[in-house]
């Protein structure tokens, strides 16, 4: 999405914009397939960042503007209402940013006040600043908040949300998400991560993009410390006055061989493994009208690698079909997501004869878990779909399937090749927004400047 939005902002002042997908589709972590006569997402729980038609500030805002694009080629629908749940407490919240406050003042009475002077330094904080340095989140949530229940309850939709970092965030990045998820909040559009990839793809080839599909770049071209084109899959070399990778800082640099030293850029380890459960009944229907449950079964919340395939003890549950739809419209069926840590060494080493079976069990655990805090719904399941960090390896290119890219983000784009920039997460904008707010400001600062 972050190529996408870039090229269609380039494209808008006549640059001659050539996008390579290695893919038979469009999107990579965010993207959409049919199996056995249905469709999917893969990537989207929802949209970050919602916004009511019509509202003049915010990044959706920005986003529309910037593309030049109208409130109704989303088609966003607001949420529900989600929760965060740890053994004894619950925080709930929808897109209204002062009842979620209010509900963390109600769970937490003691850490109201502190709660409160970290909001207030969370809206000071200008997270556009691309020459900030690290500063770690845990170490100032714990200038104004004493209790660490409180502070794994803010990190955890944070962290699955955003983090390539394990057990902390950086601060820049905790800003971002805790705008993107509380303050603003989720939305969908009824036909899912589709909509907004093709209205980017209609809207970049109206403007004289070109889109190559099933082309893979092998090497970024480097001649006298300057990026002059690529090399394909196939071999083909396409010159380019510039290259905007979203392959991600460590497989960016692999691909320009000896002209980049990579020993020393660390690439992520954070992935997951996740199961789609197809329903013969909506969730409501069973019981449960929420959004999306982040959960934790344990007083402490672990986010790191885990030792084991899976981490069952904390994950996500997202139901698609509970965003508020225009004209009460509902999705034909009901679908239930389950989305759990997951050990990147363990599934891409695993011999295909056991893979499937492990994929089997592990899913079953994943569910045992998320039971706790869902209706039964295992005896309406007609199909399900998994998949494992070697899976999202095969469709990103990221290194040991890592969703959030490398821990330390290049805030700027820059690279130590001329005319190399990096766009989308590890360019350190997170989301489906913000992954399109870092091509267009990319393209912004290096290349229509």
């Amino acid at each position: 999405m972050s190529g996408l939005a870039a090229g269609i902002r380039l494209a808008y002042y006549e640059k001659s914009v050539c996008i390579l997908e290695r893919h038979t589709t469009i999107g990579g972590l965010n993207s959409f397939y049919r199996l056995r006569g249905r469709n999917y997402d893969v990537g989207l729980h929802a949209v970050t960042n919602y916004a009511d038609p019509g509202t003049r500030k915010g990044p959706l805002a920005k986003l529309l503007k910037q593309l030049r694009l109208r409130w109704d080629d989303f088609d966003l629908s607001p949420q529900n209402g989600s929760s965060v749940v740890f053994p004894g407490h619950r925080i709930t919240f929808d897109n209204n940013y002062e009842q979620f406050l209010d509900a963390v003042c109600d769970e937490f009475p003691s850490q109201a006040d502190g709660f409160r002077q970290l909001v207030q330094r969370i809206e000071e904080f200008n997270e556009l600043d691309l020459d900030q340095k690290p500063i770690s989140a845990r170490k100032v949530l714990s200038e104004t908040l004493s209790d660490p229940l409180l502070i794994d309850m803010l990190f955890c939709p944070l962290m699955f949300y955003g983090s390539a970092l394990p057990h902390d965030m950086d601060f820049n990045q905790f800003v971002i998400m805790f705008k993107s998820i509380f303050r603003e909040g989720f939305g969908r559009p009824y036909d899912g991560v589709r909509q907004i990839l093709k209205t980017l793809t209609r809207h970049f080839k109206s403007l004289g993009g070109e889109l190559k599909l099933r082309q893979g770049v092998r090497e970024i071209v480097v001649e006298n410390g300057k990026a002059v084109g690529v090399i394909t899959d196939d071999g083909t070399h396409i010159e380019a006055e510039n290259v905007l990778s979203s392959a991600g800082v460590a497989e960016t640099y692999e691909l320009c061989g000896n002209e980049i030293p990579t020993a020393d850029i660390q690439h992520g380890e954070v992935s997951f493994n996740e199961a789609i459960f197809v329903l013969d009944k909506q969730p409501k229907d069973l019981g449960h009208e929420e959004t999306i449950v982040f959960y934790n079964n344990e007083e402490k919340f672990h986010y790191e690698p885990p030792q084991d395939p899976c981490d069952v003890r904390s994950g996500i549950i997202c139901s698609p079909n509970n965003f508020r739809y225009a004209n009460d419209e509902q999705l034909e069926d009901g679908f239930i997501r389950i989305t759990a840590l997951a050990n990147p060494d363990y599934w891409m080493n695993l011999p295909d004869e056991e893979y499937y079976k492990a994929k089997e069990f592990w899913t079953a655990k994943m569910v045992e878990s998320a039971q706790q805090h869902i209706p039964e719904f295992k005896d309406h399941i007609v199909d399900v779909d998994v998949f494992t960090p070697r899976t999202i390896k095969k469709f990103t290119g990221h290194l040991k399937g890592a969703v959030y890219g490398a821990p330390v983000k290049v805030l700027d784009g820059t690279t130590p090749i001329e005319h190399l920039y990096l766009c989308g997460t590890d360019q350190g904008f997170l989301g489906i927004i913000g992954s399109m707010l870092s091509g267009i400001t990319m393209a912004n600062n290096h290349l229509l400047r």
